[in-house]
């Protein structure tokens, strides 16, 4: 491993770190809960990308004052970093919201909507998504 490498791995937050978590937990969530309105998602499928249960969710949204475990930190991570990716490749209003739910004829995607392939519930899902989107862009985040 370079120096550099080490240097930027050092520089993450540890989301092991439970206050950590606490302080950044309420604020990451608000800003799915809008990612979610405008990417049209039910509370369903918001939830299922967070890998938590649906009334879990709704509980969330009307009080997102909780500390996320890591899973689900590690998720939201991922989801933000789609976000910022698709608003970087597809500024034009609404074509990032439309991208996800349009079929994909990119062998990763195998002809469905990128959301399919992220709702199949498997955080393994939201990292080739993420991934793609960071090579299209020319790099990583």
């Amino acid at each position: 491993m370079s120096s550099q490498t080490a240097r930027q791995l050092d520089a993450r937050p540890d989301i092991h770190d439970a206050q950590l978590r606490r302080r950044m937990s309420p604020g990451a969530l608000r800003t799915w809960f809008g990612i979610a309105r405008q990417w049209a998602l039910t509370d369903i499928q918001a939830a299922r990308l967070l890998g938590t249960p649906a009334s879990t969710y709704r509980r969330w949204k009307r009080a997102p004052e909780v500390a996320l475990d890591v899973g689900q930190i590690e998720r939201l991570s991922l989801l933000l970093g789609i976000y910022k990716s698709l608003e970087m490749l597809l500024p034009r209003p609404d074509a990032a919201d439309a991208w996800i739910k349009q079929p994909n004829s990119n062998a990763i995607f195998g002809g469905v909507a990128p959301l399919e392939r992220m709702l199949a519930g498997h955080i393994e899902d939201l990292s080739i998504v993420r991934r793609h989107l960071d090579a299209e862009r020319g790099g990583w985040a």
